[in-house]
């Protein structure tokens, strides 16, 4: 894990190294100052000498000037060190999380991940900034005041050291249970985030049917479980501060009866033991900046594990050695195909589909819901492997091809397709980021949503807001057409993504489709028979299975789901859910 985080310092690595050096420089200088106020005790105050409280009090003077400096510095360097930590960290999360396979992202939900992204990197960035700071500082700053200490007087030096073992015991006690609790806590964050995410994208929802107040109660207990277990480690924390002052307060009487005697007895001077009351601020001070330390390394060890395991996490989706870089065409072949999203265990969800399909042929694919027609036409991009079975494209297993090359042949609307925010042109050269205007506007032609962004104030310019707010179902499916057009691709996959136009628009669409783009394969899924039946095939999915193939005309005559689902549709309502046989 430590090696994991270490590669993320990269170029700020020299910042990392300068400040544990200038912070360990600012330890010793602050603590050579009681050192020099003991000649200026003993060698110019007590006997009167000016010449003497003059010269050593520049020392002091250069000293603390000194050690400001180092402070000072250091405090810069590791701002940027830190800040810059956290940033590659960010990068490197967010880089590794776009190489994810679908399989790899369903693993984790979406708020896990921002907050990840978020509250986990801010809690190593405050960690790791502590760490190369105070926890080189105070060490040496412990270190530098008790062989000064020892020096002076042996025996109330023991004095330090009894104290230094009351507090480490202490810290065991108090922060053991603590670290437990924050390992929790962070679990807790991703639901309070998730309840934010779900709620603002679905607001429009929860206003229609007057759910906020239940939205809200369902929040406040997300957010009161975090307070909880926050409270729960502040109880054992709490007592870090008490036991602390009792130390400094220990250490305090402990030297004021033993050093009085001592003084009393030409033991000691007057300066030693002032020295000594500043050298137990310098060591119990350094105690409590480790103190803090442990802490802040105990809430960031859970984030540091979280973060860890996305950065670990390998796509299980990779390019093979000399990968083939072009698709000669659009014929697909599904060669005795089964699927399962979660490999060697659950009921498969496509079982032993054979089907073969020409370039340029348009497929139509129906089935109930849950069939399968989302993961089947999910494998011919390779958004997931076929668990068993061959799929391939253009003749070649599609895990041959380099999956950018096979990718960018393959366009895919998907069921749950989203536009970014942005305008319309913005968003349309996602298919092609050199595309001209008038290829945008063409493309638009082609899915019939120049109809309506004619309209738009700003036409072509009109902004898109996050998710495409600010646009209807329909013209959000269009959009997304016209974009995967683009592309150019050998093969068009449209999943479900004209539901929500009316079935004029519908027709449209298909026809532009068979005008302008004849050489694509385009694969249609749907629940209105209507936007299948004049495909050159239709393909019936049940249950994960081929239930049929053929024309129109030729599954009403052979195919009892299909003519069931016909006759349902034609004589007056319901969709392929409402056949009766098994969905």
């Amino acid at each position: 894990m430590l090696k994991t985080l270490a590669r993320q310092i990269k170029q700020y690595r020299k910042d990392a190294i300068v400040t544990p050096v200038l912070s360990i420089l600012e330890g010793i200088f602050e603590t050579l100052i009681p050192f020099v106020m003991v000649s200026i005790i003993d060698k110019g105050i007590q006997t009167g000498d000016m010449h003497a409280i003059l010269r050593y009090g520049a020392v002091i003077v250069a000293v603390a000037a000194a050690s400001l400096t180092c402070g000072a510095t250091a405090g810069r360097y590791s701002a940027r060190a830190s800040t810059g930590f956290a940033c590659n960290l960010r990068d490197a999360m967010f880089e590794n999380i776009q190489r994810y396979s679908f399989s790899n992202i369903d693993k984790y939900s979406t708020a896990g991940l921002v907050t990840r992204l978020t509250t986990d990197v801010t809690n190593l960035q405050n960690a790791f900034q502590m760490l190369i700071r105070m926890c080189m500082r105070a060490p040496v700053s412990m270190i530098c005041a008790m062989v000064l200490a020892f020096r002076i007087s042996p025996r109330l030096a023991m004095v330090f050291v009894a104290a230094i073992l009351f507090l480490l015991a202490a810290l065991v006690i108090i922060i053991g249970p603590a670290a437990k609790i924050f390992d929790k806590v962070f679990k807790k964050y991703d639901a309070l985030n998730a309840s934010v995410q779900e709620n603002v994208s679905g607001i429009r929802v929860v206003k229609s049917f007057v759910r906020e107040e239940y939205e809200d109660q369902k929040y406040t207990r997300a957010a009161g479980d975090v307070y909880n277990l926050f409270v729960k480690a502040e109880k054992r924390l709490v007592f870090n501060s008490p036991a602390m002052m009792a130390a400094v307060y220990g250490c305090n009487i402990a030297l004021s009866w033993m050093g009085a005697h001592m003084i009393v007895g030409s033991q000691l001077t007057t300066g030693q033991l002032t020295s000594l009351f500043s050298y137990v601020m310098n060591i119990l001070m350094g105690l409590m900046m480790l103190s803090m330390v442990f802490v802040m390394l105990t809430m960031s060890a859970a984030s540091a594990r979280r973060i860890c395991e996305v950065l670990g996490e390998q796509s299980d989706l990779t390019d093979r050695p000399g990968a083939c870089t072009e698709v000669c065409d659009g014929s697909i072949d599904f060669d005795h195909v089964s699927f399962s999203y979660h490999q060697g265990t659950g009921k498969p969800v496509l079982r032993d589909v054979d089907l073969h399909i020409r370039s340029g042929e348009v497929i139509g694919i129906i089935g109930g819901t849950g069939s399968a027609k989302s993961s089947l036409v999910q494998l011919i991009p390779r958004l997931y492997d076929a668990s068993a079975g061959v799929v391939r494209v253009g003749g070649i297993d599609v895990r041959d091809y380099a999956m950018r090359s096979l990718r960018d042949q393959v366009s895919v609307v998907l069921q749950k397709n989203v536009l970014f925010s942005g305008t319309i042109y913005e968003n349309l050269r996602w298919g092609d980021e050199n595309a001209s205007d008038e290829a945008c506007r063409r493309a638009c032609r082609l899915a019939c949503a120049d109809e309506f962004i004619d309209r738009l104030p700003d036409g072509y310019d009109t902004y898109i807001e996050q998710g495409g707010t600010n646009v209807s179902g329909g013209q959000k499916q269009r959009l997304c057409i016209a974009r995967a057009l683009l592309k150019k691709p050998k093969i068009l996959i449209l999943d479900d993504s004209t539901s929500a136009v009316d079935t004029a628009t519908d027709a449209k669409i298909r026809e532009s489709f068979r005008r302008e783009i004849p050489g694509t394969t385009k694969l249609i899924i749907a629940q209105r028979i209507s936007s299948v039946q004049d495909a050159d095939r239709i393909v019936v999915l049940d249950d994960g299975c081929v239930n049929g193939v053929g024309t129109h005309q030729e599954l009403l005559e052979n195919n009892e789901i299909y003519r069931e689902v016909w006759e349902s549709q034609t004589n007056g309502g319901g969709d392929f859910d409402k056949q009766g046989g098994e969905a």
